[in-house]
């Protein structure tokens, strides 16, 4: 390695490893069957840890979901959840009486700050054909000014996503969705009003890259302080950077300060890329709840048991829409959005 550009190489799995600003990605990549009327997986569960199964079981796992496979109700505090989906669909339901159905290529981005609880699952709404689904959930950290903040969430519709087309001078193709940040002069849509990446100076980037057959992308210098980490989550060669071959299945992490040449291999390659400005500050994390003290986390158990942050406002733990719902959002204050 040459210890400049290219920083460390490191096998990704389910769970990747991050940096500060970034506390947690998971890549959840699932082939579920069929489903019924319920939108429930119909075959059966023997083999499984029922309500919480991660195994993979026959190419798919039910997270903590018993019938239909996700997450259901849990609190957050303190940090923020960024929900990309590539295929699939995700309903959403939280304490504060919001709710929606998104997917195929959505994002939603939701501020837990001061708590909340929400439900994330993963409807099967074919009966006739296979559900597959995949999708990452991110996790961005909160400076303490604004962990306490009133809880929001916002849709980045599919639609609506910055997408970058870079033509090389020998025709290769390399497409970039910007879910967060800026790059070659276009902007991503805005997050919610109190993440730490609405300040264009933390320099916040989540970055989905499609490169084509022997593409190359330059990824412009930005600060010396920038945590900057690359992940080639998919494709079946190999990638270049810096004169370092790396294969698929990796995170790499690179230089903030330096530009940063990407050049593919034979076949098409998959990628995301997450920086940001590090929020220096004392992190103390235990399980669903993210603060500077571990007072502060003692403090946010005592008030969930408490207060449940708001409560549940719906009759089960792990509500779905209706089959025929389609994607939209309906927030706290009553505004609806469809797509």
């Amino acid at each position: 390695m040459s210890g400049q550009k290219v920083i460390k190489i490191q096998k990704i799995n389910f769970q990747w490893e991050t940096e500060n600003p970034f506390l947690f990605c998971a890549h959840h990549k699932d082939a579920y069957p069929a489903g019924n009327e319920k939108q429930e997986v119909t075959t059966s569960m023997a083999g499984r840890n029922v309500g919480s199964d991660f195994s993979g079981l026959d190419g798919f796992s039910m997270y903590h979901g018993e019938t239909v496979p996700g997450f259901p109700a849990h609190p957050h505090r303190g940090f923020e959840t960024v929900t990309i989906v590539l295929e699939g669909l995700v309903d959403h339901f939280d304490s504060k009486g919001s709710e929606g159905r998104y997917g195929n290529g959505d994002v939603q981005w939701l501020t837990t700050a001061g708590g909340c609880q929400h439900s994330e699952m993963f409807p099967l709404i074919h009966m006739e054909k296979n559900n597959p689904a995949e999708l990452f959930q991110i996790w961005l950290n909160l400076p303490a000014k604004d962990k306490f903040k009133e809880p929001a969430f916002k849709m980045l519709w599919s639609e609506d996503i910055p997408v970058l087309h870079i033509l090389n001078p020998d025709g290769k193709k390399v497409t970039v969705r910007l879910i967060s940040g800026n790059m070659q002069g276009k902007d991503s849509l805005t997050p919610c009003p109190d993440s730490w990446a609405n300040n264009k100076k933390n320099h916040v980037g989540i970055f989905l890259i499609h490169m084509e057959s022997l593409a190359s992308i330059t990824l412009p210098s930005v600060s010396k302080t920038l945590s900057r980490n690359l992940y080639f989550y998919r494709g079946s060669d190999i990638i270049d950077i810096d004169g370092e071959t790396i294969q698929s299945s990796n995170r790499i992490k690179l230089s903030g300060s330096d530009d940063i040449l990407v050049t593919n291999g034979k076949y098409d390659s998959y990628l995301l890329l997450l920086e940001g400005e590090p929020i220096m500050e004392t992190v103390f994390q235990y399980g669903p709840f993210v603060m500077n003290t571990e007072m502060e986390v003692r403090d946010a158990f005592t008030d969930y048991r408490k207060t449940q942050f708001g409560g549940w406002p719906w009759d089960r733990t792990d509500p779905v829409h209706d089959r025929n719902s389609g994607r939209f959002a309906r927030y706290a204050d009553g505004k609806i959005e469809k797509r």
